[in-house]
């Protein structure tokens, strides 16, 4: 490669990591060998754009989950190759790989995974407390009056409501203003009140705060939330949706099912 051709392709890679927060290019994952192996993810080219909300939907089995883990970090690919950013995951070391999921990624799962000896403040803040940073006070002030929780800081977990814990898990995946947000079914265990309160406060942390966020669920209802939904079915990204809503969504979602049974029917 001449120097020309290194610098455009140096100029290309710092220009996409400018204008998407992650990517991804033929992500390819197997699980097991011979008559176990399973293709979770089967040669997938995907991006996510800054201050955008992307939803991921699929049929149980479809590798929506193992996407996520994979562009998070949590999970090593078979093939292929993650970028937070300009940083490209595969290049990493376990310390690594640490630094990176600690400095530029948030996580919100189903389980809240709050300490339950800490207060609602010392949970949101305890990322930057282990990495020794101190908190952008003015950033991290505008993210707990956006989640509504300024009157229960210094509340333990067993003192909040399911939704307040999930909304104090929320704000510490913000707090320290990570290049994406990846979150796993983050109203699984909420019911649906304080689910919509949980998704538009991340649908706000999109459109007011910028930040960018890749939520993994089997709910139309919270998939009408994003900006986009992408469909996942046997390891590949099957169809994309813009301005979604619940009742599209749903139509899109039966549409596999449909194709499940057939498939069925034919074996």
């Amino acid at each position: 490669m001449t120097t020309v051709q290194q610098a455009t392709t140096a100029a290309d890679a710092l220009a996409a990591a400018h204008t998407y927060a992650a990517r991804g290019a033929a992500l390819t994952k197997v699980y097991g060998h011979g008559d176990t192996r399973v293709v979770a993810l089967d040669d997938v080219d995907v991006d996510f754009r800054r201050g955008e909300f992307t939803a991921i939907m699929g049929p149980s089995g479809s590798g929506k989950s193992t996407l996520m883990h994979c562009m998070a970090g949590l999970d090593g690919l078979t093939s292929g190759q993650a970028w937070i950013g300009e940083t490209a995951i595969g290049g990493l070391d376990d310390k690594g790989l640490t630094r990176l999921r600690r400095d530029k990624v948030g996580f919100i799962f189903q389980a809240f995974n709050l300490l339950p000896t800490l207060t609602a403040l010392e949970n949101i803040t305890l990322p930057m407390d282990i990495a020794g940073r101190t908190p952008d006070r003015a950033w991290l002030d505008g993210v707990i009056d956006a989640v509504g929780l300024r009157e229960r800081l210094g509340h333990r977990p067993t003192e909040l409501s399911g939704g307040q814990q999930q909304r104090v898990a929320c704000a510490r995946a913000l707090a320290s203003r990570p290049d994406i947000i990846f979150a796993d079914e983050p109203t699984g265990n909420l019911d649906s009140r304080s689910g919509a309160s949980v998704l538009a406060f991340l649908r706000t942390s999109v459109r007011e705060m910028g930040q960018t966020v890749v939520m993994v669920t089997h709910d139309p209802s919270a998939a009408s939330y994003a900006d986009r939904v992408l469909f996942l079915a046997d390891g590949r990204i099957v169809d994309e949706m813009l301005a979604p809503t619940a009742d599209r969504v749903l139509e899109r979602m039966k549409a596999f099912d449909t194709a499940g049974r057939v498939a069925t029917k034919e074996i």
